[in-house]
């Protein structure tokens, strides 16, 4: 199984992906993270912020996710993916996709700015710290229009989102299980 966190920045899918890894190792279910900001450090240094590379970089972490999962790994990808299409061709390129949006408003977003990125988005065009082409601010992020799970981290507590995703990925591996008894 594939889960593909997605939503912009701060939103709390990093947090989520080593809580439901945690929560899942107790359960002695195999996870393993792919987080879309530790891998562009080391998979995907040749790829930008342009639609295309940003595109691209899903791709890839996709293909990593894919080859954990074929060894009944359970794999998070967390990453912003921002467009929908890209999203989709991941759900139609391999099995067993589950899109997981976990959303935040831009208000609460930029209170919490983790990272620093909202307010250097902020900064007047020439300053030489601005942050152009911020997911959500100033390029956009597409929601999923039927994810598989949704999560709003202003209201849901990362303990209550954490039980739902574990509980849901708990239910879809017993009815695979299930599955595999009955073709034989």
């Amino acid at each position: 199984m594939i889960l593909l966190f997605c939503g912009l920045s701060g939103a709390g899918k990093s947090t989520l992906a080593h809580s439901v890894k945690a929560r899942l190792s107790r359960a002695v279910v195999p996870v393993e993270i792919i987080d879309g900001d530790t891998y562009r450090e080391r998979l995907c240094t040749d790829l930008g912020f342009s639609r295309r590379d940003r595109s691209e970089n899903l791709r890839r972490l996709g293909f990593v996710a894919d080859r954990f999962a074929a060894h009944g790994i359970v794999s998070i990808i967390s990453a912003i993916s921002p467009y929908e299409d890209v999203r989709n061709e991941l759900v139609q390129s391999y099995p067993n996709v589950k899109v997981v949006h976990i959303d935040c408003a831009l208000d609460e977003l930029k209170r919490r700015d983790t990272k620093g990125l909202y307010r250097r988005a902020s900064l007047p065009d020439d300053a030489p710290d601005k942050l152009h082409g911020l997911t959500g601010v100033s390029d956009p992020f597409e929601a999923p229009a039927e994810p598989d799970l949704y999560f709003n981290t202003q209201h849901d507590s990362i303990d209550d989102c954490t039980t739902r995703i574990c509980d849901y990925v708990l239910s879809q591996m017993a009815v695979a299980k299930r599955r595999r008894a009955r073709l034989g």
